[in-house]
């Protein structure tokens, strides 16, 4: 039994031997942290329920040939994914190695997700089109008034199918240099200005009042120019386009003595709107792709619900933080704090 303790310490993965009268009679270092030390001794039933795994054991210890299998454990009141080897181990007994996978569980399930949702995303405007397609070759060939009112919801559905593929691309390419630090000095007061300038239309056309705060003094930071233009031009667009007619956005640039939860100087860009506000409950999962709080309203506005999630990788790459504070009925605040170079 000591050689076969010397060869379990080798294997960085939780390992147990299992002896024929079914109890757990050794395990290494990762072993013993998984199923504790006060499974030493006791039948193996105390530690795995699962009937595939139970099975599983139970036909190794009775000379069953290795089987590989998936189980969920449920660990200190999470189930976690686990790949399963049990073997036949010495003195008729059995060897069990476990590997954890849950991370990589739930990156296939975060695949399959957004595989879904933007087939989803856009099956709908595919959809809408190939049928006024099929009506303007068939009852409207001839109908001038409906070929051109059929012919404008096209367009549109077009630029919305559009408007998701250059999201998709620019979050893929986000990611992509989210570890690369930018190298680049920006000046954030001019930056803002630029934003503010180029989405004034946009707000005097939806009854909105835009005004820029602390943006006097150029403020300089190492980034990345483009990049940081799509993360306010996301923020500043939002507030115009649910701050509400007569309403005031506020687009606020501070300096930080001390970066909140981290060391040195920084600034603040904070987005103020006096909208409708959000409800708390959907706060933390604002950023995540293809979140709605209001999923019809966000289309029609012409969202595609990957903007946040497009701005938090940004200002991650950028060593920032964005926060949301917001009152039902009482507007919403999104503040982005990045680093001063």
């Amino acid at each position: 039994m000591q050689e076969l303790e010397l060869a379990m310490a080798a294997v960085p993965l939780p390992m147990l031997h299992i002896a024929a009268d079914q109890r757990i009679t050794a395990a290494n270092a990762a072993g013993t942290e998984f199923c504790g030390a006060v499974a030493l001794g006791r039948h193996f039933g105390l530690t795995f329920r699962q009937p595939a795994l139970v099975g599983a054991i139970e036909a190794a210890l009775a000379g069953g040939a290795m089987r590989r299998l998936r189980v969920t454990i449920m660990r200190d009141g999470h189930d976690l994914v686990f790949d399963v080897t049990v073997a036949p181990g010495p003195k008729n007994g059995a060897l069990i190695t476990l590997q954890d996978m849950t991370e990589l569980e739930q990156v296939t399930q975060f695949r399959r997700d957004f595989v879904a949702n933007v087939s989803h995303e856009l099956r709908t405007p595919l959809t809408a089109l190939m049928g006024f397609i099929e009506t303007l070759q068939g009852p409207a060939r001839d109908d001038v008034a409906a070929r051109e009112r059929f012919l404008g919801i096209m367009a549109r559905e077009a630029g919305r199918m559009a408007r998701l593929v250059r999201d998709l691309l620019s979050l893929s390419r986000v990611e992509a240099q989210e570890r690369q630090r930018p190298e680049t000095q920006v000046d954030l007061a001019g930056l803002l200005s630029g934003v503010a300038a180029t989405l004034r239309p946009m707000a005097i056309e939806a009854g909105v009042s835009l005004t820029l705060e602390g943006v006097g003094i150029a403020r300089m930071i190492r980034g990345d120019g483009d990049q940081l233009t799509q993360v306010f031009h996301n923020l500043v667009e939002n507030a115009v386009k649910y701050g509400g007619n007569g309403k005031r956005v506020t687009v606020r640039l501070q300096a930080l003595d001390q970066m909140p939860g981290g060391q040195g100087g920084g600034v603040a860009v904070s987005v103020e709107d006096q909208g409708d506000g959000i409800d708390a409950q959907h706060l933390p999962r604002l950023t995540e792709r293809f979140y709605r709080v209001d999923t019809h309203r966000s289309r029609e506005k012409g969202g595609t619900g990957l903007g946040l999630a497009i701005v938090k990788h940004i200002v991650s790459r950028h060593r920032g933080r964005l926060t949301i504070d917001s009152t039902r009925g009482q507007g919403s605040t999104f503040t982005v704090t990045l680093p001063v170079a």
